[in-house]
């Protein structure tokens, strides 16, 4: 009884269940709200918090808005000069796209087998909306300015992508709990319908028209069958490798930093508890761009700190920095010496996917040269990944000399195909071979191979015992009848 009157009265079978679409209009609306909560409310209380603040509450609310849309990629321009201010606070982001992914996936599920089209709409028209009217009220003067369009179009395309993304998430699977308004009746559907087989997903179309137009044209031992999933389950399981691999550089720049250099970054206690405060927390939202950029180091090509400045393994020059406690944690300028270790990590990353190849190769019965391409194939998705990833992180700080910070995207991109077919393309062999055991093609010859070594190996290491005892007068005499 209790789990009927809590239950909503629309939220019963038929068309008086259907979710209003004011509703979801309201559900974004708030999604956008939450995000705006979670950036405003640490600017107001440090504006709260200084003493002898430079702007009143509508420019900290005019700040905050700004980093809200800086979060989703928006471009800004800072200063009176309109310098362009284009890094993109990542963390920000995540929070936004995870939000707008969970309110897509929310209203959908909702919906049910109605048109999912219609709420993920209102979701992002409420989300818009929000965003349109943060941006005219930071187009005004101060410290950062918006661009009315440009940044309305990114928040736009944002908020689609992610909101789509969310309501394609519950088409296949659906929650065990959901409410009777989830589902139609039995009743309203004819018998040819119930029949009927669900429709294919897009993401299977797309993968075989993808096989269809480059696996096609390959020979048959050379055509991974079915590898779309496993293709992507690698690629995910490298791009976390990297990432996991930027995390621990940043982790050893800064403990390096705390024993050895005497704190750089502590120079900046001396400007009072409300800047520290201010710096901390732009550190923490830009410490995954920081993260990024360390897996761009250890890739190789490593980042740029301004204009003509690099920050690899092979050496760094740098010119003058911001005080700022992420910049504390660069190398100091010159050769890069025991920093070349640093590129020994992207091979343990591809540790992982190696394996999930060579078991997905394995379980498939793929040939050789079909697990090569189906590695190819994730490397060139953990490419085009590291690419896209490079771009976000990096960007322009101001005009001038810092117009130019973070990785080269295209060479990241290319770094990262590279390791990953240096590595996983080997691995992944191994792994399937080791998976398939005896039934695996030419491992009779390598057992045999393996045979003859070790039967090798006994007869030097008897002749060299022989041998020892000889020398020793301890070798025991041959007897006559021994042929």
């Amino acid at each position: 009884m209790t789990q009927l009157m809590g239950r909503p009265i629309l939220e019963v079978p038929g068309e008086l269940g259907a979710r209003p679409a004011l509703a979801d209009l309201l559900a974004g609306v708030r999604t956008a709200l939450v995000g705006l909560a979670v950036v405003g409310v640490p600017v107001l209380g440090l504006w709260v918090v200084t003493p002898y603040a430079d702007d009143d509450a509508a420019g900290a609310s005019r700040l905050a808005g700004a980093l809200w849309l800086l979060g989703h990629g928006a471009p800004l321009l800072r200063g009176g000069a309109g310098a362009p201010l284009t890094v993109t606070p990542l963390l920000i982001g995540l929070l936004a796209v995870v939000q707008l992914f969970r309110a897509g996936a929310r209203v959908s599920a909702r919906r049910g087998l109605r048109s999912w089209w219609g709420g993920p709409v209102a979701v992002w028209a409420g989300y818009c909306g929000v965003a349109v009217v943060v941006v005219v009220h930071c187009a005004g003067a101060g410290l950062f300015r918006t661009r009315v369009l440009p940044d309305v179009l990114v928040v736009g395309l944002l908020a689609a992508l992610a909101v789509t993304a969310g309501a394609r998430s519950t088409r296949e699977v659906r929650e065990p709990d959901e409410p009777y308004g989830a589902y139609e009746p039995y009743a309203s559907y004819g018998p040819d319908e119930l029949d009927e087989p669900d429709e294919p997903d897009d993401s299977d179309v797309l993968g075989a028209v993808f096989a269809s137009c480059l696996l096609g044209r390959l020979p048959e031992h050379a055509r991974p069958a079915d590898c779309a999933e496993a293709v992507r389950r690698a690629a995910l399981a490298a791009g976390a490798g990297l990432v996991a691999v930027g995390g621990v550089l940043v982790a050893v720049a800064a403990v390096s930093d705390a024993v050895t250099g005497g704190g750089r970054g502590m120079a900046v206690l001396g400007r009072g508890p409300t800047a520290v405060a201010g710096l901390v927390l732009l550190a923490v939202v830009l410490l995954p761009n920081a993260v990024l950029w360390g897996a761009a180091y250890a890739l190789g090509p490593g980042f740029a700190v301004g204009e003509g400045t690099v920050v690899a393994p092979g050496g760094t020059a740098l010119g003058p920095v911001p005080d700022f406690p992420l910049f504390a944690l660069l190398p100091e300028s010159g050769p890069g010496g025991w920093r070349l270790a640093a590129i020994a990590l992207p091979v343990l990353a591809g540790a992982v996917p190696a394996v999930l190849l060579g078991r997905a190769a394995a379980r498939r019965a793929w040939e050789p040269a079909a697990t090569a391409v189906a590695a190819l194939l994730a490397a060139l998705l953990t490419g085009a990944g590291a690419a896209a990833l490079g771009w976000l992180s990096g960007g322009a700080l101001a005009g001038g000399r810092m117009a130019r910070l973070g990785p080269a995207p295209w060479w990241a991109g290319l770094a990262a195909a590279g390791w990953f077919v240096v590595v996983v393309v080997p691995g992944a062999l191994l792994a399937r071979h080791r998976a398939l055991g005896p039934a695996a093609p030419g491992a009779g010859v390598l057992a045999g191979l393996a045979g003859r070594a070790r039967r090798s190996g006994w007869q030097l290491r008897a002749r060299a015992h022989g041998a020892v005892l000889r020398l020793s007068g301890s070798a025991p005499e041959a007897s006559e009848d021994r042929p």
